[in-house]
């Protein structure tokens, strides 16, 4: 029986800002003592390998599509042994797969290893519609265990309470964070997606700093409490 406190952090699409979540919200336990343990949905090694860093833990794939629901179920089981917590990122939009059913998907991760969801949401250009797309991805499938939001990118604090304020009110679930645009890039990427820490001169400044970002930004309680919620 897998008991350990967990996390699925996915988005409505790629470049969300899901990494640097994951990546932050794993150095950021890792400093406060906590055995975290990094899992990555797709064949992302440059993801991975920051989620290690941060981490300081061997980061694992669980990917449907290059494995079998049981090998998911045995690796997560396995890997998660004597961890407090185990934080999950998903790849592309939740529910973006091979096909029009979401196969493979993040979502059908989440699903198989009863993961709670927080969704980070890019919020450039846009109010109450974030509202709208969460409560889409609930109506989608009601397995699918959406517990939290993430803000990223916002403008301000007025930004804020109209796009909090929706979701609160219509999807019926908690803002667990949100993180204004900041100037600073702490994943610098090119073509091909990140820039992997072997070749970051400052990646250790790098991780230091998304850590304080999420700790300023993120409501770590209410966080804390969606993980420990995850059934067994």
């Amino acid at each position: 029986m897998i008991s350990c406190p967990r996390l699925t952090i996915a988005g409505f699409g790629g470049d969300s800002g899901k990494t640097a979540v994951s990546v932050g919200l794993c150095r950021f336990l890792h400093d406060k003592g906590y055995r975290v343990t990094p899992f990555k949905k797709g064949p992302d090694y440059i993801d991975m390998e920051w989620l290690s860093r941060a981490a300081n833990h061997p980061c694992y794939n669980v990917d449907l599509f290059l494995m079998s629901k049981d090998q998911v179920l045995l690796s997560f089981c396995m890997n998660t042994l004597g961890a407090d917590i185990a934080v999950i990122e998903g790849n592309r939009g939740l529910y973006d797969g091979m096909d029009a059913e979401g196969s493979v998907s993040t979502a059908e991760v989440a699903k198989l290893l009863l993961s709670p969801v927080i969704l980070v949401v890019d919020c450039t250009k846009v109010t109450r519609t974030v509202a709208a797309l969460v409560l889409g991805c609930q109506a989608m499938d009601p397995k699918v265990s959406i517990k939290g939001v993430i803000l990223n990118r916002l403008a301000g604090a007025r930004h804020e309470s109209v796009i909090r304020k929706s979701i609160e009110y219509y999807c019926n679930i908690p803002v667990v964070g949100a993180i204004p645009k900041l100037k600073d890039i702490q994943f610098p990427g090119r073509h091909l997606g990140l820039i992997p820490p072997q070749e970051h001169s400052g990646y250790e400044d790098a991780l230091r700093n998304s850590s304080g970002i999420m700790g300023e930004y993120l409501a770590m309680d209410r966080i804390w409490d969606v993980a420990r919620d995850a059934q067994p």
